[in-house]
């Protein structure tokens, strides 16, 4: 049987550079999407007792990074535009085609759970319900966000040859063309050993830090006690 590590392991280099290439395809960043899988593979790995015995581990962290990667928080971050300057381990995408140019700028152009949805249902092959679990939405309105990313991809980019086709049809022009957009990005992880690395260390410092702010309220109410009867605490 596997250590905890091994298998932490076997599943973070399986899975670590489709989820990052995921993640530049609903964001357009690839520093940010590196960082969404960087950390949520270290919270997998915090909670990896309960990640072992999931059914689907590789679905809860691809959740995670989706949620991560697509957090409104990011756009008030002020060294955003900064961090998404190519890196040895996010390089930049290689120039595409004008019509693949449109198609990506198409699909960030909507709205990120229209986004989210197109991926995981068309580009993923998801079922409906199972798009619907994993966005945390009913199954109707799952339909909808799906119908009207369809509707626009089909005005933005007439060449997808989206217009007038079936919803069968539809799902197997994107799942093509939302592949090789994937498929061209060039992705580079860090090494498993790294990532889980970089959890145990933010680990030991929320512990460091729980520690201190424990002997804060410790010295502060013994400071009140002080001030408010006059004398040392018995």
């Amino acid at each position: 049987m596997p250590t905890a590590s091994a298998a932490f392991d076997a599943l973070y280099t399986r899975h670590a550079p489709d989820l990052t290439r995921q993640a530049i395809v609903l964001t357009g960043h690839p520093r940010l999407s590196q960082e969404a899988v960087e950390r949520s593979f270290q919270m997998a790995w915090q909670r990896w007792p309960d990640m072992a015995v999931d059914p689907d581990p590789a679905g809860r962290v691809r959740a995670m990074v989706h949620e991560y990667a697509l957090s409104p928080w990011h756009r008030m971050r002020p060294g955003l535009r900064t961090a998404q300057r190519p890196t040895p381990q996010a390089p930049a995408p290689p120039p595409v085609a004008p019509a693949e140019r449109a198609l990506r700028e198409a699909v960030l152009a909507l709205p990120a759970p229209y986004r989210r949805v197109l991926l995981l249902h068309d580009g993923l092959g998801l079922e409906l319900s199972e798009t619907a679990a994993e966005v945390e939405a009913s199954t109707p309105a799952t339909a909808g966000r799906l119908m009207r990313a369809r509707q626009a991809l089909a005005e933005r980019v007439p060449w997808l040859g989206l217009a007038g086709e079936s919803p069968v049809r539809q799902r197997e022009i994107l799942r093509e063309r939302l592949a090789g957009l994937a498929r061209a990005l060039p992705v580079a992880p860090p090494a498993a050993g790294a990532v889980r690395s970089g959890s145990e260390r933010t680990v030991s410092r929320m512990t460091q830090g729980a520690f201190g702010l424990t002997a804060l309220i410790a010295v502060a109410t013994a400071f009140t006690l002080v001030h408010e009867a006059g004398t040392l605490p018995t």
